[in-house]
C-alpha cells in the first residue's frame, strides 16, 4: 500500500493524439482536455502537501508522502509531454494549461494553506473516483491505442495506489470538528463546479480547434453516452461523490486495493510496446517538475 515513485514512459504515438480512443475523437478530445489539468494540477498538489511536511511525526506517513511526491512528480512529467503532442498538431493545450496554472497561482497567493490543502483532497477524490472507473470498467478504454490506454491505465493505479495520502496528511494537520468539515465539504462543492466547467470548456476548444473532426456539434452525443449511459464514467461516479460528504469518510472506504496487483504486469507492458514500436522507454529530459 505504500506509494512507489516509478519511472515509467508509456510510447504515444504522435499521429494518434487526436484519434486514440475506440469511441472516436470527440471522446479522444473529452480525455485529452483532462490531461491538460494535470502538469499544473500535480504541481499543486504536490505544494499543498510539502507545505505540511514539517507537522508529519508519523514515519509512514512522511514515506507515504515522499511517494506520493514521486508519483506526482513523474505524472506531471509524462502529462508535459502528452499535452506537447496536442500542441504539435494545433491543439491550444499549451494556452489553456496556462489557465489552469493561473487559476492555481491565485489560489497559492489568496487561499491558506489549509484550504490549498483542502482543494487539493478533494481533487484527488476525484482522480480516485475516475481511476477507479478506468480499472473496473474495462469499456472506458477497450481497444483503444495501446500506448495511450496504457498512460491512463498507469496512472488511474497509481492515483489509486495513493488516494488517502493527502487525506491522511489532512486529518493529521487539522483539528477535529464542525470547521474541518465544514472546509472539505465546501471545497468539494466548488471544485465540483469550477472543474467541470473547465472540463467543458478545454473539451469544446479541443474539438473545435481539431480540424479533422467532422460532425462537431453532433459528436458530442458520443460523449454524453460515454459519461452518462455506457459506460456512464460520470454517472457511476456519483454515489462516491456524495459518499465524500459523511462526517467520517475516508478514500479506502472504497477499498480497490486488488486492482494494485495489475501495476507490475502493466509496466512489462509498456515497456514491450514501446520496443516494438522502435522507441525509448526513458523519457526525454525536460525541466525538473518536482
Amino acid at each position: 500500500m505504500m506509494p512507489v515513485r516509478r519511472d515509467v514512459h508509456p510510447h504515444l504515438p504522435p499521429e494518434r493524439i487526436c484519434d486514440w480512443h475506440q469511441r472516436g475523437r470527440h471522446v479522444t478530445h473529452f480525455i485529452n482536455a483532462l490531461s491538460i489539468f494535470f502538469p499544473a494540477g500535480e504541481r499543486f498538489f504536490m505544494d499543498s502537501v510539502r507545505n505540511y511536511r514539517d507537522r508529519i511525526a508519523d514515519p509512514e506517513l512522511k514515506q507515504a508522502v515522499a511517494g506520493f511526491i514521486g508519483q506526482e512528480a513523474m505524472h506531471t512529467r509524462e502529462h508535459i509531454l502528452y499535452n506537447r503532442l496536442l500542441d504539435d498538431v494545433g491543439l491550444p493545450a499549451g494556452k489553456l494549461d496556462s489557465r489552469v496554472a493561473s487559476l492555481l497561482n491565485l489560489l497559492r497567493k489568496i487561499l491558506p494553506k489549509s484550504w490549498q490543502l483542502a482543494h487539493t483532497i478533494a481533487l484527488e477524490h476525484y482522480t480516485a473516483m475516475l481511476a477507479a472507473g478506468v480499472l473496473a470498467d474495462p469499456r472506458q478504454m477497450g481497444d483503444s491505442e495501446p500506448g495511450y490506454r496504457q498512460v491512463w491505465t498507469w496512472h488511474a493505479l497509481e492515483e489509486t495506489e495513493h488516494k488517502a495520502v493527502a487525506y491522511d496528511v489532512w486529518n493529521v494537520v487539522m483539528k477535529p470538528g464542525p470547521y474541518r468539515y465544514f472546509v472539505r465539504t465546501f471545497t468539494m462543492l466548488t471544485t465540483t463546479v469550477t472543474f467541470w466547467a473547465m472540463v467543458f470548456v478545454f473539451h469544446v476548444r479541443l474539438v473545435m480547434a481539431d480540424k479533422s473532426c467532422r460532425n462537431k456539434l453532433l459528436g458530442f452525443g458520443s460523449v454524453m453516452n460515454f459519461l452518462w449511459g455506457s459506460p456512464g464514467t460520470l454517472r457511476k461516479m456519483i454515489p462516491e461523490w456524495f459518499a465524500y460528504f459523511r462526517p467520517g469518510f475516508h478514500p479506502w472506504d472504497d477499498d480497490n486495493r486488488a486492482e494494485l496487483s495489475r501495476i507490475a504486469p502493466l509496466i512489462s507492458e509498456i515497456e514491450d510496446t514501446a520496443i516494438r514500436a522502435g522507441a525509448s522507454t526513458r523519457a526525454p529530459s525536460i525541466r525538473s517538475v518536482a
